[in-house]
């Protein structure tokens, strides 16, 4: 029987179990060690911990960078800039707020401002307008945006009162009941067409929309109205020169161009209206316009009673000659217009004949009487 170290020099047919000492032993198909494989795999796990090492600091990286960038575009470094109105109309997306914010320069990226959406939620816009600044925080904007809008718009019609506009911005967030009025009287603004110590400004706020601002003045909103009377009044060609040709002040022709406004109802009718009223003057007549008694009165429109033609005003013109002392409202375009050219004409009288609108205009009394009576058969007063 042989021992366990009798193997005659014969190679066994399996390998060799592992035994200590043996790492420099070759590997069969490699021809490597077992230090070298070894070698090998640390120096592969070194890669590999090295590669998780640069991603991980790429990425820890762009994370610093995006939250470096995300900051300073939320929180808007420097001071704001200048006041921007920024509109939302019904129905308006949220990415179309988002874009007029960033393209009035409000924000300065509407992606990041859509991140803070993401986490702050989107505010709830409601139709309007808003006063913001340029280069705004997030927040702020957020903040007004959820408040709601923040500038009113006021609508100043032809034939309005300078005292229904002052209702309506009286009635506006930041303005007191009788601002407006004394802002107006106040004597702080004055039309270029304003007669020499008149601090009346009826008739002289430039028609149209106007937004109103957080924290405007009633003095800024006059100014702002009366600029614009200025200059659309220049505009169609009202000058000293032109007035004069009518044989009138510049203020006399607004007074005019205000009557024609009441009086003529539509443009259609509003030339020949300032024509009747030129010819009286010119004969010395009494102008006899019921809107001239009914604005001595406080009423807008409406019918003229034989009581009514008895107030003592010197804006009752059935009583006092010549136009009446201011104008009486304010007055369009189209009246400005006719009081500047008015057509040839001997017209002394018209009268409402058709319930469009039109008006009938005669030379003598008998034909007025005449057209009154058509007036009538048509059911209108």
């Amino acid at each position: 029987m042989s021992g366990p170290d009798d193997s005659d020099g014969e190679e066994l047919p399996w390998p060799s179990p592992d035994v200590p000492g043996a790492e420099g032993a070759e590997d069969a198909d490699t021809g490597e060690t077992r230090s070298e494989r070894s070698a090998a795999r640390s120096a592969r796990v070194r890669r590999r911990r090295r590669v998780v090492a640069a991603v991980g600091g790429v990425l820890l990286v762009l994370i610093l960078a995006f939250t470096l960038w995300y900051e300073l575009e939320s929180h808007a470094l420097g001071p704001e800039g200048p006041q921007v109105v920024v509109t939302v109309h019904e129905g308006e997306s949220t990415d179309a707020i988002i874009g007029s914010l960033s393209q009035q320069h409000v924000i300065d990226s509407s992606f990041a401002f859509r991140i803070s959406d993401f986490f702050h939620g989107a505010p709830t816009v409601l139709p309007g307008s808003y006063a913001l600044h340029e280069n705004q925080t997030f927040s702020e904007v957020r903040a007004i945006l959820d408040a709601g809008p923040n500038i009113y718009p006021i609508d100043v019609r032809p034939g309005f009162t300078l005292s229904e506009v002052a209702a309506q911005v009286d009635s506006l967030p930041g303005h007191a009941e009788g601002g407006f009025t004394s802002a107006a009287r106040s004597g702080a603004v004055h039309s270029v067409f304003s007669p020499p110590g008149s601090n009346d400004l009826e008739g002289m706020l430039g028609t149209g929309s106007y937004l109103i601002l957080p924290g405007e003045s009633d003095v800024t909103i006059v100014r702002d109205m009366v600029q614009r009377f200025d200059h659309d009044s220049e505009s169609a060609g009202l000058s000293t020169a032109s007035a004069a040709a009518l044989g009138l002040t510049p203020y006399q022709l607004i007074t005019a161009a205000s009557v024609v406004e009441k009086e003529g109802y539509i443009p259609v009718n509003m030339p020949d209206v300032a024509r009747v009223i030129y010819n009286r003057l010119a004969q010395d007549m009494l102008l006899q316009m019921d809107s001239t008694v009914l604005y001595a009165l406080g009423h807008d429109g409406g019918p003229v009673t034989s009581q009514d033609l008895k107030v003592e005003s010197p804006y009752n013109t059935y009583l006092n000659k010549g136009l009446p002392p201011t104008p009486i409202c304010m007055p369009s375009a189209d009246a400005m217009d006719a009081a500047l050219h008015p057509p040839p004409g001997a017209w002394l009288y018209f009268v409402l004949v058709n319930k469009n609108g039109t008006m009938a205009f005669s030379d003598t009394y008998a034909e007025q009487q005449a057209n009154e009576q058509l007036a009538k058969s048509r059911g209108l007063p």
